[in-house]
């Protein structure tokens, strides 16, 4: 996102159900007092190394000295920093915030209010699908923001959004939920947003967007915007859906969603009177993949769900949206109109392919005995990760998706690296990684087969102490 300045409002005269609740409130002070504490400056930082291999000018030593330029080796990396926001959801310190706000960081820092107490945060594990992302700090007894049911909020509802908009620290604005369930925006895969007109500007991603209460409805994440600044269109994730990530996360250190193996289509009426339908509601199945529990269940190209689980099927994004949020291995039956007639069909779900795990090698857990895999966060390799760090087609492994600066392995390893092998034990996936990494006790060195670039290497890590 690109902003630039805030908008200002006009006065606000409570609504009905808000006046019902409150109904001599001549300020918000008392619900800002509330939450302020809870949102979170959030700085990451990210080192850009300097490859110059690919210009004659930095290989050629003769040419370098005609040209006055330095060896690289002397060359110091680049920062890059970035700034956003973040919200306290448990007094031990677990933060949500977003994932393009930390997105291959090297270093995050969270501050409180504006006294410019810092933390040092672990990232716990990401889920770019939704943009979302937690964070953890060493520390207690911190103010956590209680969630809301966002399944409550309705459109017209007062809501206030708290951040860092502009790196101006501990702003609040003001403003309505405009809509609900909004989606098709391409910000994100998966797509639930609440709209509102409180003003969300660069750095207020990641940010609370709080009821009337002071409960946590949604993380802001985005704007619409035509001039790089709010126009009163910004979007946030919904609180149960960020939730449900974080916990996810946190638990296993990734998101596993419900697969099917469908490609679906929105209906019209047009097609709907095609497919003998009463009327365009539902979720049309416009291919079956081979082998995928849809076609396990016998589902064809042409059916149309009109029902999960007993419930009616709106369209297919809210279809996708749901069967995503299943667990794999789950039965659902669906309600099928297929030819002009209503069949039921049960489907046990597997699990949506490219599900990046971006947990720790070494889980938060094992923090306090820390070893020489902690610091590196890991991926399964499918079409996007081979396609976003340029691995061959044949590569087997797991991808380091980040290094931790000051870890064990910060200088060593990179992102992008495939791990083919820890103490000579064969890793193919993230759990596998994460298992083994259990076994390693702190102290202990570990022997890794690491390829950079199809280019294989043994190299050892060793948690020194000091």
């Amino acid at each position: 996102m690109k902003q630039a300045l805030t908008a200002l409002f006009p006065l606000f005269f409570a609504t009905s159900a808000f006046a019902q609740q409150a109904p001599s409130v001549t300020s918000f002070a008392p619900v800002v007092e509330k939450v302020a504490p809870s949102v979170v400056t959030v700085y990451s930082t990210k080192v850009v190394r300097n490859d110059r291999s690919g210009n004659p000018l930095y290989n050629n030593p003769q040419l370098r000295r005609y040209f006055g330029i330095p060896d690289p080796e002397d060359m110091p990396d680049q920062k890059q920093q970035g700034l956003g926001s973040g919200v306290v959801v448990s007094s031990d310190g677990f933060i949500l915030t977003n994932n393009h706000v930390i997105e291959d960081a090297d270093e995050i820092m969270v501050s409180f209010g504006t006294e410019n107490k810092e933390f040092k945060a672990k990232k716990i594990g990401t889920d770019p699908r939704t943009d979302i992302a937690v964070l953890k700090i060493e520390a207690k007894d911190l103010p956590a923001l209680e969630f809301a049911d966002s399944s409550k909020v309705r459109v017209g509802d007062l809501v206030l959004a708290l951040g860092n908009p502009l790196g101006l620290r501990q702003s609040v604005s003001m403003g309505i939920v405009s809509a609900m369930d909004r989606g098709g925006l391409g910000i994100t895969d998966y797509e639930n947003f609440i709209q509102t007109d409180a003003a969300i500007n660069q750095g207020n991603s990641g940010g609370a967007l709080v009821d009337a209460t002071g409960k946590l409805v949604g993380i802001n994440t985005a704007i619409f915007t035509r001039s790089g600044g709010n126009q009163g269109i910004g979007f946030a994730v919904p609180s149960n859906l960020a939730r449900d990530v974080m916990e996810k996360l946190r638990d296993k250190g990734r998101v596993a969603r419900g697969y099917m193996g469908v490609s679906l289509q929105p209906l019209t009426q047009e097609l709907a009177a095609q497919f003998k339908l009463k009327d365009d509601k539902g979720a049309l199945i416009a291919e079956v993949v081979k082998g995928s529990p849809a076609a396990t269940a016998k589902l064809k190209a042409g059916d149309v769900v009109t029902e999960l689980d007993g419930k009616k099927v709106v369209d297919s994004r809210t279809l996708r949206l749901d069967i995503g949020a299943r667990s794999p291995g789950t039965k659902v039956e669906l309600g099928i109109v297929r030819e002009g007639e209503s069949k039921k069909f049960l489907v046990d779900l597997g699990e949506l392919p490219g599900n990046e795990a971006q947990a720790s090698v070494a889980p938060q857990s094992d923090d306090e005995n820390p070893n020489a895999l902690t610091g590196i966060a890991v991926g399964d390799i499918d079409a996007s990760t081979r396609q976003r760090f340029n691995l061959s087609p044949n590569v087997q492994g797991v991808v380091v998706t980040a290094v931790e600066a000051g870890s064990p392995a910060s200088g060593v390893i990179q992102p992008g690296d495939v791990i083919h092998e820890i103490n000579r034990e064969p890793v193919t996936t993230a759990d596998e990684a994460i298992k083994l990494s259990k076994k390693i006790k702190s102290g202990e060195k570990v022997l890794l087969r690491v390829s950079t670039q199809s280019q294989s290497r043994f190299i050892v890590l060793e948690d020194k102490k000091e």
